[in-house]
């Protein structure tokens, strides 16, 4: 099936008794880097579509936890992609981010990572490598800590 043309980007979150959130960061196995859950669409799937069966894959958090779409949505090179000829003329494709609250903190890696880490959200910042990611992760934790407070 060939790849749809656009990215997810999903940060799974999850409370701490101290009113604050930690948020699950993957290293992935074909870098050194830091990163949420991260695929693209295949066929016909919607952006959120995508972002629950990434999940599923690459964690094994459930499809019916509770997922939010953030406002946040990044341009990426399309070029960045083995698929981008089958695109056309496409110059960048989207990347639509969401966060996810799962039921539970344990999680069941991919082959596509080697480790996982909760982190606080300071700590995730720092970790990751694009700016995108940072803003995504940035717009999640004001908006969680915005419930919060009411």
């Amino acid at each position: 099936m060939a790849r749809a043309p656009f990215q997810v980007l999903v940060y799974p979150y999850y409370p701490t008794p101290h009113r604050e959130f930690e948020y699950l960061l993957l290293k992935r196995s074909d870098a050194t880097y830091w990163q949420g859950i991260a695929g693209g669409g295949e066929g016909s799937e919607t952006p959120l579509e995508a972002a629950k069966r990434e999940t599923l894959e690459e964690t094994g958090i459930p499809k019916d936890s509770r997922f939010l779409r953030l406002i946040t949505v990044l341009p990426i090179p399309a070029t960045e992609f083995r698929d981008h000829h089958l695109w056309g003329r496409k110059i960048c494709i989207p990347q639509y981010c969401f966060g996810v609250l799962p039921k539970e903190k344990k999680i069941v890696l991919s082959s596509e990572h080697t480790d996982h880490k909760w982190l606080m959200y300071e700590e995730a910042y720092r970790l990751m490598k694009y700016e995108g990611n940072k803003i995504a992760l940035w717009e999640l934790d004001k908006r969680l800590k915005k419930e919060e407070t009411g």
